[in-house]
Formats: C-alpha cells, sequence, structure tokens
C-alpha cells in the first residue's frame, strides 16, 4: 500500500513539474477522462493549476436568424480564452503545440557587375 502511494505522489510531482516548465506556452492538455484542452497555463499551485482555455466562437451565435431571408455574408468566427482550474492528479498528459515555421524564399537579386 505504502509503494503505491509513494509511486503515486512521485507521479504527481512530476506533473507538476512538467507544468511548471510549460507556463506562458501554449499546450494540449488531456485528461485521465480523455478529454483534451488547448491553452497556456498561467499558475501552478500544490495540486491546481490555472489555465486560460481557449474556445471558438461565431459571430451572432445567441442572435435568432429568420430562415426566411439569405445569409449574405459567412459568419465571422473568434478565438476566445476563458480562466479555468484544473487538478493536477486529473492531469493524464501535456504537451506542446508546434507552429510550423516557414521561411520566406528571398528574392531573386542579379548579380552585382564587377568593374
Amino acid at each position: 500500500m505504502e509503494q503505491g502511494q509513494n509511486q503515486y505522489y512521485n507521479d504527481l510531482n512530476n506533473m507538476k513539474e512538467q507544468c511548471k516548465n510549460c507556463m506562458h506556452f501554449h499546450i494540449m492538455v488531456t485528461m485521465k477522462d480523455g478529454n483534451t484542452f488547448d491553452g497556456i497555463i498561467e499558475r501552478v499551485d500544490n495540486d491546481q493549476i490555472d489555465m486560460m482555455v481557449g474556445e471558438d466562437v461565431m459571430e451572432g451565435e445567441g442572435e435568432t436568424q429568420n430562415f426566411g431571408q439569405m445569409q449574405r455574408r459567412p459568419r465571422r468566427r473568434f478565438r476566445r480564452f476563458r480562466h479555468r482550474r484544473f487538478p493536477i492528479g486529473a492531469l493524464a498528459a501535456l504537451s506542446l503545440i508546434n507552429y510550423p515555421y516557414i521561411i520566406p524564399p528571398y528574392p531573386y537579386y542579379p548579380p552585382y557587375p564587377y568593374y
């Protein structure tokens, strides 16, 4: 029984250290129940993390629409972040979100004439 508790606390401390290392980065969090969230860790406590979780919002989501009228313009989509708290014991995995960095090609410059 005591060995199982030590393993639990070791795992909890490892996850806490991972959370501290990933603070202020855009990450993907996987919970033990299978839910995933993307966001930014703001603070790490002894047993919880405070995180800004991203959510998609469509323009005019709460408005009623007339079905007889044609929509002439597409609805715009926004990204919003909300504060949430998660217990560290419920986290299964953390991973950084990789953003591709594309190097733009340099325009062609003709060689300079030598005089």
